[in-house]
């Protein structure tokens, strides 16, 4: 048997309840707005009803701000008053109202999208014209585009392609949950990763913006690049060559080190000495090196095997030798480097 205080306290429990589903049930129904609640009507113009209905949801970038009131036909379409709920930010008038669904099976409603900031806002009596709104796709119209893109895909082709993908899943079950399992992983990895990866991200700007600056310079060098790749390809037997001459000459190279030992550093200590003393007679070695193939060519034509050739001119001082001319040419000691006048009077005269 219940007491009295659990009466009153089941008495209670009851109003609160019927109190909150009504003003649950009013403010879902609009009798707020029916006795007198706040707010203003704007009054919207549509070319079909997109689905629209009473009561349905009027939304501000996806933000609540009232609901469907009064839906009317007329000879251009439909009108649809929309309650704006009082308190709710200001709305900008150059908005484009546009009826959407929640979901594929969802209910529509509608939602003003401001198209430039600032301006006048929306206000009791405003209008939002045909040319600013914007309608689902209708159903049926979804329906008939379904039905010729099935239409448009040849079944022998699409029988094909399931066999195919039969034949490509066939048996691969535990390689697809490895797949599936490594994708998971990389996936929180790069979660657990997500702030260096924006940051490598906003980093990238100056990157490209570096690439974009030096365009032309890689350009250039992808020609040039080009360029050699072409060289190389021409020269292909050449570097064959080069490179199956390689090892014996590695080869070889490798015995002189064994054979010289620590002595090649001494050797190569007095190649430099020998380079620097050549190198500052440079002039006279040049000299010797044009005039030696000329000199071993008349050695070679003079020696042959194991004999010798020469040739014998008697002149019996016919022509005479220069007897008067250079009389004025005063003698020099060949240690005297001292610079000295040329004669320039000095010749054959007899």
């Amino acid at each position: 048997m219940l007491t009295r205080k659990v009466r009153i306290q089941v008495i209670v429990f009851a109003l609160i309840a019927l109190a909150g589903i009504t003003y649950v049930g009013a403010r879902y129904v609009g009798l707020d707005r029916l006795f007198g609640g706040g707010g203003y009507v704007v009054r919207v113009e549509l070319a079909d009803s997109g689905g629209i209905f009473s009561n349905a949801e009027v939304t501000y970038n996806g933000v609540p701000i009232g609901r469907v009131a009064e839906l009317r036909l007329t000879d251009a379409g439909l009108e649809a008053d929309l309650h704006i709920d009082d308190g709710t930010p200001p709305v900008p008038a150059d908005v484009e109202a546009v009826v959407t669904n929640r979901s594929a099976v969802g209910e529509q409603y509608v939602d003003l999208r401001p198209r430039s900031s600032g301006g006048p806002s929306l206000t009791e009596g405003s209008v939002i014209a045909e040319p600013r709104t914007r309608l689902p796709l209708p159903n049926e119209q979804l329906v008939l585009n379904l039905d010729q893109l099935v239409a448009s895909v040849p079944r022998d082709d699409l029988r094909s392609v399931v066999d195919e993908l039969y034949d490509a899943t066939l048996n691969t079950g535990p390689s697809l949950q490895a797949l599936l399992d490594a994708t998971s992983g990389f996936t929180q990895s790069a979660s657990d990763h997500l702030p260096r990866t924006i940051q490598l991200i906003n980093d990238a700007d100056t990157v490209l913006s570096t690439q974009i600056e030096n365009a032309q310079a890689i350009s250039s060098f992808g020609s040039d690049a080009k360029r050699i790749a072409e060289m190389l390809r021409t020269s292909d037997p050449d570097l064959r060559t080069i490179l199956s001459s390689a090892p014996p000459a590695a080869e070889q190279i490798s015995g002189l080190l064994r054979e010289t030992g620590p002595n090649l550093t001494t050797l190569l200590a007095n190649l430099l000495t020998t380079t620097q003393v050549l190198l500052a007679e440079r002039d006279g070695v040049e000299q010797l090196l044009v005039a030696a193939p000329s000199a071993i060519e008349a050695g070679s034509t003079v020696i042959t095997g194991d004999s010798a050739g020469f040739g014998l001119a008697t002149t019996f001082f016919d022509p005479l030798p220069c007897t008067a001319g250079y009389e004025g040419t005063r003698y020099r000691n060949g240690l005297d480097t001292t610079p000295a006048p040329l004669n320039t009077a000095a010749g054959c005269r007899r």
